[in-house]
């Protein structure tokens, strides 16, 4: 088969450490029936092992030349294939109990993980390898210098475990940046939420969209309408110093008071 040449604007960057990709295929536990997708299989170093584990995978891959290699190595019995950018695909589609897999491209990665937030309710788990440093903001605490919109977005509906790291020697062609593997598992209905998701998306991105004001200056013309005392929230808090509990509190207090209108 004809050497493929890893291209810049896709990302491309294929594992190829056999130990790493056993470590990941067993952190995934992939059981037969599993109604499993696979974004960005690349050179099938996950692709290859997941199809000997399942009856069918389906894979999304936007590489045409790959989709074909694809086509050309698995039989469409074992392997569906969607040609399309990961970004458009309507994951809420592929039927319920999704498990979602991948190598994720470092260039979207934030975009794609906002993108599947939409399909959490059809989803038992994902596991994604990232970049170490998208990974630790996802997993960061309040206080940390990694928290930030990211991670208050995707604690609000996963709980998430950093599994392990990936040096870049184990892909061709190594990346400049080490890797990680993530576990995320959508939480349950009775979850603490807000009341209304759209309001505290954004009151979290208008938040962390100043990141080092205090939160009195950042929210604008939102700080008159906020009771500060009444939130326990000082008003010369950085976004970075308030929890998740804190942001939902916010939202559905800036929503009572009109001062953010439901979508």
């Amino acid at each position: 088969m004809a050497q493929h040449q890893a291209r810049k604007r896709f990302g491309q960057n294929f594992l190829e450490d056999e130990a790493v990709i056993d470590q990941i295929i067993r952190a995934i536990g992939p059981r037969p029936v599993d109604n499993m997708v696979e974004i960005g299989p690349g050179l099938s170093a996950l692709t290859r092992p997941l199809t000997q584990a399942l009856e069918r995978l389906r894979v999304v891959e936007i590489d045409r030349d790959l989709a074909a290699r694809l086509r050309n190595h698995y039989s469409p019995s074992k392997l569906e294939i969607i040609e399309a950018d990961a970004l458009s695909v309507d994951f809420g589609a592929l039927g319920p109990n999704l498990r979602i897999v991948g190598n994720l491209p470092y260039n979207i990665s934030s975009p794609l993980l906002f993108h599947l937030l939409e399909y959490a309710d059809a989803v038992v788990d994902q596991h994604f390898m990232l970049q170490r440093e998208v990974i630790d903001r996802m997993v960061a605490q309040p206080g940390s210098s990694d928290y930030s919109r990211l991670s208050v977005m995707l604690q609000s509906r996963y709980r998430m475990v950093k599994l392990f790291e990936v040096p870049p020697e184990a892909f061709n062609p190594p990346p400049r940046v080490v890797s990680a593997v993530v576990r995320m598992v959508p939480l349950p209905a009775d979850r603490l939420q807000a009341r209304d998701a759209g309001v505290f998306s954004r009151v979290v991105a208008r938040a962390f969209a100043q990141k080092r004001k205090m939160l009195r200056g950042g929210l604008g013309d939102w700080t008159p309408h906020i009771d500060w005392d009444g939130l326990g929230i000082a008003p010369t808090s950085r976004p970075a110093d308030l929890s998740l509990a804190d942001y939902i509190a916010l939202a559905d207090h800036l929503m009572d008071k009109g001062v953010v209108q439901v979508a």
